[in-house]
């Protein structure tokens, strides 16, 4: 059976690249290429490929939030996340909107074939890599991911601003400000700021 291909990514080079690479062997058919995530929801409907290779991060819409179209309109097409970004939270957002595969762009040509046929025929199709950062933030203990206000919070320390910056801008009170910061140093097994905006830039949980 050949598996038919959607490609996604906002880099024309890249998009001739990975055409090339599976449309030179017989088991693969590239059926459309997207410059962006809106593009690839569009054609996803109009060419129904088995499989879609998603850019993560393009100009608009991007590739986390197509691939959660996708998916939700067209349960039976699997995507497969191929980006540079290998993030804990970049992986997370990913397998979250549905993605059932997630490769880096460096790969062997080989992986990308095994995870276009894994992926075509339902199974995970996760770089090595990946796999295993996946597996770790899985097995965190409940309780130890950063809530949304925290993450804004520590977001503004990073921008340098002062508690009392941080309270005006969101509306809370210093108090809560450093309660914020006494849980963020607790999660992230730091005893100050800097420390906290440092592994937090590391794990991917706020972006440069």
């Amino acid at each position: 059976m050949t598996v038919r291909v959607l490609v996604c990514d906002d880099h024309p080079v890249v998009r001739a690249g990975i055409g090339s690479m599976l449309d030179g062997r017989d088991e693969f058919a590239v059926v459309g290429e997207a410059a962006d995530g809106a593009e690839a929801v569009r054609l996803a409907g109009e060419v129904h490929p088995d499989v879609v290779l998603m850019d993560l991060r393009m100009p608009g819409t991007d590739g986390v939030a197509a691939t959660a179209e996708i998916v939700a309109h067209h349960p039976d097409i699997r995507v497969v996340v191929l980006t540079t970004y290998d993030t804990d939270a970049d992986i997370l957002r990913a397998v979250a909107a549905g993605a059932t595969g997630y490769l880096l762009k460096d790969a062997p040509r080989e992986e990308l074939y095994a995870a276009v046929r894994d992926a075509a025929a339902g199974r995970p199709a996760l770089a090595p890599t990946v796999a295993s950062r996946l597996l770790h933030q899985l097995r965190q203990p409940p309780g130890t991911a950063l809530t949304e206000r925290e993450l804004e919070v520590l977001d503004l320390v990073r921008h340098g601003r002062s508690n009392r910056e941080i309270g005006r801008l969101l509306h809370i009170t210093d108090a809560t400000v450093k309660t914020h910061l006494l849980h963020v140093f607790t999660k992230l097994g730091v005893d100050d700021r800097t420390a906290a905006v440092h592994v937090a830039l590391r794990r991917g949980l706020l972006r440069l």
